[in-house]
């Protein structure tokens, strides 16, 4: 049976931090306290002076495959998730085919059984015509139903307002939106259209993808939930507006609807569009400075639940296109701790409050079994950042199959120094173990 020894770890765990040992044997946490002693010859690892947090659960990546993996693959983008520091991952549906079948949802576990470097799970999708497959769902195998409530990379956009419906009145299981509104993005674009023909300029993106179109769909997402009861989680919330829409009086375990906000949009603004164009293209569109402000405060207070990476790769060649021809979105998964790392303090943001958000709750939200946390019993999923040594992002150390990322020279002032995924190293100061050592993500339904 693999044994492992932490010793000396300043560990953030339930919004506290202390000093012990973490003792693992085979894949399970078993025993955590103050000077561990152990008779046996086992491997033993010394953290003193490094933070040691569960593992990061990402809980919306888009890895690509099947039928898109030029951009990337199960394999290459789940290597990149361990060596950031996300050991567990719920991606999305927008492949091709889509994941809106019980027959391709079984494909894709089947393919990251056997590659995937990271813990998994998938979304299922919703779409106008599939309420039948959405009813044969084993709870236990799936971590939600995803619904484009705006058009995105894989044509799922969803518009039938009664199928829309019925998918809310049909599952128990947490339903996961984008919110943009599409007929508003369309009139914003038809009008930038006649206004700049075909050469819009990238910066116009967040008067396209505007805030209008995100809190009109979020609001209806949102009434919707309220009506029927049903679990939602409105994913990657890009404006100060939409935060009226969410609650915070009550504890996320207790909540039917939680909110997400990603890396990006907490580091970059629309002030960044003139230098990085494409290579910040989101869907959301990165917003204002007061955005992002609003962003991090709502982090403390608790109407952002959830920190995600929403990991979307494409190649160099295609965010080169111009405008209408330049798909949304960009590598994160790499770097998204880091970056939260390097400016939480300076919105007074603790650790412990960035460990709730992309550990603990995403656990909670998707009940997911014994993951999320640093207890006896629970999986040994770890992170070990080594708060000394910086992070310099090179085109080199990228381990994208798209072979960039908006991060390229940017200095972070922290390390991943370890990531350990069911009990056993997966990354180790830069050095991928060559053995999948992910497993599928179950859930207590």
């Amino acid at each position: 049976m693999n044994k492992l020894l932490i010793k000396n770890a300043t560990i953030i765990n339930e919004g506290k931090r202390s000093s012990k040992d973490i003792y693992i044997e085979g894949e399970y946490i078993k025993e955590i306290k103050s000077n561990i002693e152990i008779d046996d010859n086992i491997e033993t690892i010394n953290v003193k002076g490094f933070l040691v947090i569960p593992g990061m659960i990402d809980d919306q990546v888009h890895f690509r495959e099947p039928g898109l993996t030029h951009k990337g693959d199960i394999r290459t983008e789940s290597q990149a998730a361990i060596a950031g520091g996300v050991t567990s991952y719920i991606e999305m549906p927008n492949t091709i085919p889509n994941t809106t079948s019980i027959e391709e949802f079984n494909k894709k576990i089947q393919t990251a059984s056997n590659n995937s470097f990271s813990n998994f799970s998938f979304m299922f999708g919703g779409t106008n015509e599939n309420i039948d497959e959405i009813k044969k769902i084993d709870k236990s195998e799936v971590a939600g139903i995803k619904l484009f409530l705006g058009s995105s990379t894989g044509k799922m956009l969803i518009d039938n307002l009664q199928a829309i419906e019925n998918i809310f009145n049909s599952t128990s299981l947490p339903i996961s939106a984008h919110c943009e509104d599409e007929q508003t993005i369309k009139d914003n674009t038809d009008y930038f259209i006649d206004l700049y023909d075909k050469d819009i300029p990238m910066e116009i993106h967040p008067k396209i993808r505007s805030e209008k179109a995100c809190f009109k769909s979020s609001q209806f997402a949102v009434k919707l939930a309220k009506k029927t009861g049903a679990r939602l989680n409105v994913f990657h919330i890009s404006t100060a507006k939409e935060l009226s829409l969410f609650d915070n009086t009550a504890q996320v375990k207790d909540k039917n609807i939680t909110a997400e906000v990603c890396a990006h949009h907490l580091w970059f603004t629309d002030k960044d569009y003139k230098e990085m164009g494409s290579r910040i293209k989101w869907n959301p569109a990165i917003k204002t400075q007061s955005d992002k402000d609003a962003l991090w405060k709502a982090i403390n207070d608790d109407k952002i639940d959830i920190i995600a990476s929403d990991h979307a790769p494409h190649s160099e060649e295609e965010k080169n296109n111009k405008y209408l021809n330049c798909p949304s979105g960009g590598p994160m998964v790499q770097h998204t701790i880091l970056s939260l790392l390097q400016n939480c303090e300076k919105y007074g943001v603790s650790i412990e409050k960035i460990v709730e958000k992309i550990s603990h709750n995403p656990s909670i939200i998707f009940e997911i079994n014994k993951r999320g946390f640093l207890i006896e019993g629970y999986y040994a999923d770890i992170v070990i950042i080594d708060t000394n040594t910086p992070t310099l992002v090179t085109k080199d150390s990228l381990l994208y199959k798209c072979g960039w990322s908006p991060f390229e020279g940017v200095k972070f002032d922290h390390s991943i120094n370890k990531t350990i995924i069911n009990g056993k190293i997966a990354y180790d100061e830069g050095k991928i173990n060559p053995i999948p050592l992910g497993k599928k993500l179950t859930f207590k339904r």
